[in-house]
């Protein structure tokens, strides 16, 4: 029986669906929510009762779960729980009562908002790399999008592919996002707009010592990397809080767990979307709004030829590269799953590692050396 991908909106009972389905109801007086299972063959599956006895979630020969109940806060049914909506869709509405059990279950349970024709997918540096593949595998899952970047002769020809094969709406929105201006005109028109998930990805890195780089450019750098993050996300999220439904995947990175000499203005910019990230994911519990990090490691879209390696794929090993497509594709199903983090690749783990179980006056010296090189030194 094949897993399904959760992708139902809040309170939208769909039609008879080819994928097993998780049923979820409430009872406020007792905190209790009930889940039941619909599978695609009604009759594979006759059993109906409610277990009210704390056993929890039975399940088939098969692994697929069988009606029962969740009491909240036991952990073995939560993760068994888990399992289940990781392979089943998930209906029903959302309890009114803001922080109450049920509500918590429901915003634990419920997936990001499903592809609507009025609400858009929002992608910020989607000419190229990660930004290119998230709204490629966004468009992919049906959703319509508004793509922006610096180049609009690259995000047209994005935009003319995705909608020519996958059949949906695709934006074109060119701006310099470390431009105050531009992105002041973006963040009005997106917080007049439904948007269901903003994938702020945008970014650019310098390397070398501060001393010597253009003071221009490492405040630009500041303007995209902080400030476009924090603006955009705070034109969207008003309204995502107000649907009580939405997604925010904000590209960080673990050069932002710890100093990094010669990489110092990026290291710091991507400190602050860490830590705004899993900041606002805390505020963000019971709202169903999902928020979730992205702190990938070296992503390339494809192999290089020798001639044509930068002088990053020179220094990197092949092994520690992952792909775009890849790292898209684990990041929109871990939002879906409103997971804290997600870290693809070798690299961004042991990264992550390090910067949680060694000294930083180590850590520093022995990054240092690798980033030097990349500034030249």
């Amino acid at each position: 029986m094949a897993a399904a991908r959760p992708n139902q909106l809040a309170g939208v009972v769909p039609p008879e669906m080819p994928t097993p389905t998780l049923l979820v109801r409430y009872t406020e007086k007792t905190k209790v929510a009930t889940i039941a299972f619909r599978p695609v063959e009604p009759q594979s599956h006759s059993a109906h009762a409610t277990t009210r006895d704390g056993t929890g979630v039975s399940e088939r020969d098969d692994g697929w779960p069988m009606p029962g109940t969740l009491f909240v806060g036991q952990p073995t049914r939560r993760a068994r729980l888990r399992r289940a909506r990781d392979r089943c869709d998930v209906l029903g509405s959302r309890p009114a009562a803001p922080g109450s059990a049920a509500a918590a279950v429901y915003d634990w349970l419920m997936p990001i908002p499903a592809p609507s024709p009025d609400a858009r997918a929002v992608v910020t540096g989607a000419s190229q790399n990660i930004g290119e593949a998230l709204a490629t595998e966004l468009a992919a899952r049906g959703h319509s999008l508004i793509v922006t970047a610096r180049r609009e002769d690259l995000l047209n020809a994005l935009a003319a592919r995705l909608s020519d094969k996958y059949r949906v709406a695709v934006d074109v929105r060119p701006a310099d996002l470390a431009d105050p201006g531009e992105r002041a005109k973006l963040c009005d028109e997106l917080a007049a707009r439904p948007i269901s998930i903003l994938c702020a990805n945008a970014g650019t890195a310098t390397f070398g010592p501060v001393a010597t780089l253009d003071p221009a450019v490492e405040k630009a750098q500041l303007q995209l990397n902080v400030l476009g993050v924090h603006d955009l996300t705070l034109a969207v999220l008003p309204g995502m809080v107000e649907r009580r439904a939405g997604g925010i995947l904000i590209s960080g990175s673990a050069a932002g767990n710890s100093p990094i000499p010669y990489n110092a203005t990026y290291a710091a910019t991507k400190a602050f979307a860490n830590t705004f990230s899993e900041s606002l994911r805390g505020e963000l519990r019971h709202s169903g709004v999902h928020v979730t990090l992205l702190a990938p490691g070296p992503v390339r879209t494809d192999l290089p030829d020798d001639a044509e390696r930068s002088l990053v794929e020179r220094l990197v090993p092949d092994f520690l590269w992952i792909s775009t497509e890849h790292t898209a594709q684990l990041s929109l199903d871990a939002l879906a799953r409103n997971k804290m983090r997600v870290v693809p690749g070798l690299t961004s783990k042991a990264m992550s590692v390090a910067s949680g179980y060694a000294p930083r006056a180590i850590v520093a010296p022995i990054v240092g050396s690798f980033y030097k090189k990349l500034g030249g030194g």
